[in-house]
């Protein structure tokens, strides 16, 4: 538990998702704010399906991606790699998480882009601030 905790606690305090999606033809990447619920496990962010990555993702696929910090000492890395499953969200889940997402981002307000949930599946942290390739690694 302590892995999932460090790591939610990191997520908890970034915004840029960069993920990536693929299917037999084609392989496309993305970079968006999210909202990290640590209860789900799972990344919410906005996303018009009409996009190269919505198009690739259809109603659901198979995600990775990374969140990390930017600097320059190598001593202070800090960031997430992640597997899992992206799907396009509708209904009742979708208008209380775009509620969640619009407090946190109130620019989203004016979008009109859906919701999509990216469901973690595994994670890996590497924080060097904690000593030099320290990672913590949790699987659902």
């Amino acid at each position: 538990m302590e892995a999932l905790e460090s790591i939610s606690r990191w997520l908890g305090k970034q915004h840029v998702v960069s993920y990536c999606v693929a299917n037999d033809q084609d392989i496309w990447c993305a970079n968006a704010f999210y909202l990290y619920c640590p209860q789900d496990v799972a990344f919410y962010l906005l996303s018009d399906p009409q996009t190269r990555h919505g198009q690739i993702s259809g109603a659901r696929a198979r995600v990775a991606g990374t969140v990390s910090g930017q600097t320059k000492n190598v001593a202070l890395i800090r960031g997430v790699q992640f597997k899992g499953e992206i799907q396009l969200l509708e209904g009742e889940a979708s208008e209380s998480l775009r509620e969640g997402y619009n407090r946190r981002f109130p620019i989203a307000r004016g979008m009109s882009a859906p919701v999509w949930q990216i469901r973690l599946n595994e994670l890996k942290l590497t924080d060097n601030t904690l000593g030099f390739g320290k990672k913590f690694c949790w699987q659902r």
